[in-house]
């Protein structure tokens, strides 16, 4: 695929094979989220790639009861959580760069999951102290988000996007 069929291709998938993932795959997308940008090249991200039933147990546990993304984390051969270290960023001028740049590499992430045939479902529904201490998180680190990965065991189709129109304008705000 060209980059634009992967970001087309991309979709929040909550149901999985009962399939193990590739350690070619899974190094492949983790490289892809390694080379994101950030900050000041500050590079605050962490992963922590959780392949044990109990493990994923315990994140799916850290959402509410009615939270469906607790199905994906369960279902899923391998959930890979986002952590950042917030000493490795600045806010500067109100603007949170931990935030951006852990959401940077997991976007990079999410997409290199698509072009390898995976599937992935960002989760931010989630107690962030519960997964904290499922995986032994220092204190000084946050838990923003996870992901299921794996391979679809659904089709699902492209959600509606605002046109272009929409959220594009040329030279000031406002101008067509």
């Amino acid at each position: 695929m060209n980059f634009l069929e992967v970001v087309q291709a991309r979709r929040s998938l909550r149901s999985y094979l009962d399939k193990p993932v590739e350690r070619e795959k899974l190094e492949y997308v983790l490289e892809a989220a390694r080379l994101a940008p950030s900050w000041k090249n500050l590079q605050c991200w962490r992963f922590i790639v959780v392949e044990d039933a109990n493990g994923r147990q315990a994140l799916a546990d850290s959402m509410g009861e009615s939270n469906p993304g607790r199905k994906a984390l369960t279902g899923a051969p391998i959930v890979i959580v986002l952590c950042a270290v917030p000493t490795e960023s600045e806010v500067w001028e109100g603007k949170d760069y931990m935030m951006l740049d852990a959401g940077l590499a997991m976007e990079h992430l999410l997409l290199a999951a698509t072009d390898q045939g995976l599937g992935t479902c960002w989760q931010g529904l989630f107690t962030e102290e519960k997964a904290r201490e499922a995986l032994n998180v220092p204190a000084n680190v946050r838990v923003l988000a996870m992901t299921p990965l794996g391979y679809a065991a659904e089709e699902r189709r492209p959600r509606p996007r605002k046109t272009m129109a929409e959220i594009v304008y040329h030279e000031k705000w406002g101008q067509a």
